[in-house]
């Protein structure tokens, strides 16, 4: 299965690095999901939860973020925002 590199980064550094087989997050029009082969996206990050689904495990991990920005370019994810924290994991 095609994987995506991912990057979040806040304004304290980075968050969180790796490979997921998805990334689901609040754009500015609505919760946007991101596999691999997505088209190129530039948008705005809404405050909300970013959830990404590991390539190598079963648990979503969850950040709560407050707003910035993200794009996809080949299958590399970057989240760019002004604030993430991990939340509690789960197998969603």
């Amino acid at each position: 299965m095609a994987e995506l590199e991912v990057d979040i980064v806040d304004t304290d550094g980075k968050v969180w690095s790796g490979t997921a087989r998805r990334v689901v997050a609040p754009a500015g029009d609505g919760e946007m999901g991101i596999l691999a082969g997505h088209v190129p996206v530039l948008s705005v990050l809404r405050p909300g939860e970013v959830r990404v689904l590991p390539a190598d495990g079963e648990a979503v991990i969850r950040f709560s973020v407050a707003g910035g920005f993200f794009s996809v370019d080949s299958d590399q994810v970057t989240i760019v925002a002004d604030e993430a924290r991990p939340v509690a994991a789960s197998t969603h």
